[in-house]
């Protein structure tokens, strides 16, 4: 039996192409507790929104899940079959996606969609799924709830969009939410709003939550754990402020170190990350960071790192912080 809620063991997902076997998800492993949040970040490609598709069991054919297991409450999902993932899927497991344009149905009414999961997991007639539907926008901040239950998805703003994925997610109580970029394409006051809503949703309920991001700022907000991801395996994992004050993988070190900050001089150009992420169906030799990485040693080009221990919360997977090297003292000399 697990003894998280959620535990994620040596997940690995591929998907078939013309070029060869394309491994999404190589070996992922982490766990999750209740009212926890936990961060995934890293590039485009980097494997992050598959991972949480495949603990969904939302991976599209010919993808498909080679290997590991997805341990909820000590069950293993990827051992059930399509009708059990439905009975977990929107009542203990819910999702919000990136784009709500594409995810709401645009011919069904907001206050319909919100309340299908309370009628299909909790047998609700129509009427009173409807009035939760209003009780749920009510409490996530929607304007004019009764009338926005009768609206359309096209006749909502993108925040309200959002704000109805969000109640749609929350209306079974589920135990884990996962959010895929919730914030993409909104303002940035809206986003504020959104991000203070997932963090009273997941102070009110102790849902766990693991948020999908490109914005380390927000990591550095809203989560307790961070976890970095490159070519479909995690490189570096632990507390968020332990990874973020000492960053053990070149990756992490090179994604915080092109964030804008307020001690820099002004004039100074930002230090973007050099490269391009690697293609998955030719990857390099070794680590596969290793060509856009400042600190390689001829190590990093033959073998793969293990993730290991770097603090005794922490792990890295490079031989560089392995043998004891400080990428902050490090980086000063790198330039």
């Amino acid at each position: 039996m697990s003894e998280h809620l959620l535990q994620v063991e040596n997940l690995r997902t591929e998907f078939p192409t013309r070029d060869g076997v394309v491994g999404a998800v190589d070996g992922v492993s982490f766990y999750l507790d209740p009212g926890e949040t936990l961060g995934i970040v890293g590039e485009s490609g980097s494997g992050k929104s598959i991972t949480v598709l495949s603990i969904m069991g939302l991976v599209q054919r010919p993808g498909r899940i080679a290997g590991g297991r997805v341990l909820y409450k000590g069950n293993d999902l990827v051992q059930f079959s399509q009708e059990q993932l439905q009975e977990v899927r929107g009542k203990d497991l819910a999702m919000i996606f990136q784009d709500p344009m594409t995810s709401l149905n645009p011919v069904y009414r907001s206050g319909w969609q919100v309340g299908e999961p309370l009628r299909l997991h909790r047998g609700l007639d129509r009427p009173r799924s409807l009035r939760e539907a209003v009780s749920m926008f009510r409490k996530v901040g929607m304007p004019e709830p009764e009338q926005r239950v009768q609206s359309y998805p096209h006749e909502l703003s993108g925040g309200m969009r959002q704000r109805a994925m969000i109640a749609m997610g929350l209306t079974t109580g589920p135990s884990v939410l996962i959010a895929d970029e919730p914030t993409t394409a909104l303002d940035v006051t809206i986003q504020a709003q959104i991000l203070e809503l997932l963090k009273k949703v997941n102070a009110e309920y102790n849902t766990a939550t693991i948020l999908i991001t490109h914005n380390l700022g927000v990591v550095a907000g809203m989560c307790e754990r961070v976890m970095v991801m490159y070519a479909g395996r995690v490189v570096e994992e632990g507390p968020t402020e332990d990874v973020f004050a000492n960053p053990s993988h070149p990756y992490t070190w090179s994604l915080l170190r092109s964030l804008p900050r307020l001690d820099r001089d002004a004039k100074e150009p930002l230090r973007a990350l050099p490269g391009l992420p690697p293609d998955l169906t030719d990857l390099p030799s070794g680590c596969h960071f290793h060509p856009r990485c400042p600190f390689r040693i001829d190590r990093c080009v033959d073998e793969y790192p293990p993730l290991a221990a770097v603090l005794p919360a922490q792990r890295a997977a490079c031989w560089v912080t392995q043998a004891g090297v400080d990428l902050n003292r490090a980086g000063a000399i790198v330039g």
